[in-house]
């Protein structure tokens, strides 16, 4: 039978991207863009996410710690942008596909006239056979790095489920340095069960939630939990899983129990 073709939004967090020096990760990249050109050559309709700019501008410019100061930070963002969009764009030339750069602020997904012009623009791209490549616009919105009174996006957890929710995805998949939600912290407790399904945010699984991961990133499980509600209300399944699997982005897009499934409001029993 063959495989429903699906508009795919790919999550991908910094401790995927970089090495603990947060210097860019080439291996994991190479991989994880050879893995979506390959679903988009299938078919898909493919939408990445990415975070590490931060990380990668630190690195490049020498510093020996994350900055602390907001202009800082903005600034290492801002140079991180550009070499991480230009590791992509030669990546996916590689492999004979073109991308395209988005750069969101909380203003652009919260004004209805902007969203509306920006769900076009990924309607036009994608109708192209393009890949947007999206990121929050750090050097200009201090939303993710500082938190202030108007806070939209956040992290990219959020900012991914808003793209789903914006672009009418099937599908987003959170690729992250954990293999997806656990009922104990499987690091506290060995017997702890990897739960592949939740079709509901009980109380219970809200609990589930722990703190932030490494230094690098920003999201912990409770930021990943906030953009399940997203994807699902809107319609979506969302998929918590390893990104040290790349390959596991194929058995995900065909239904495996891989990760954990947040299946979407109003899910079909026994479908794929």
């Amino acid at each position: 039978m063959e495989q429903k073709k699906q508009r795919i939004v790919v999550k991908v967090g910094t401790s995927t991207l970089t090495h603990d020096s947060g210097a860019v990760d080439l291996r994991s990249m190479e991989h994880l863009v050879r893995v979506l050109s390959d679903l988009s050559g299938a078919g898909h309709e493919v939408i990445l996410v990415t975070s590490g700019a931060i990380a990668v501008g630190t690195a490049r410019l020498g510093l020996p710690e994350r900055p602390k100061e907001l202009r800082m930070k903005q600034a290492a963002a801002a140079v991180g942008q550009c070499r991480m969009m230009h590791i992509y764009d030669k990546l996916f030339s590689e492999y004979n596909r073109t991308m395209a750069q988005i750069l969101l602020t909380g203003d652009d997904v919260e004004d209805p006239d902007r969203a509306e012009h920006l769900r076009s623009t990924f309607s036009a791209l994608l109708e192209m056979g393009v890949i947007p490549v999206v990121n929050e616009n750090d050097s200009v919105s201090s939303a993710e790095i500082e938190t202030g009174h108007h806070k939209v996006l956040g992290d990219n957890d959020t900012l991914s489920a808003i793209v789903a929710e914006l672009c009418r995805a099937d599908l987003l998949v959170l690729l992250s340095d954990i293999d997806g939600l656990y009922n104990a912290d499987p690091k506290r407790y060995p017997g702890a069960r990897l739960l592949h399904q939740v079709k509901e945010l009980t109380p219970e699984i809200l609990e589930m939630a722990g703190g932030a991961g490494s230094w690098r990133g920003t999201g912990g499980m409770a930021t990943k939990l906030s953009a399940a509600r997203i994807a699902m209300n809107a319609g979506c399944d969302m998929v918590i899983t390893n990104g040290e699997r790349m390959e596991d982005l194929y058995g995900i897009v065909g239904g495996k129990d891989i990760g954990t499934r947040f299946l979407a409001a109003g899910y079909e029993e026994g479908r794929v």
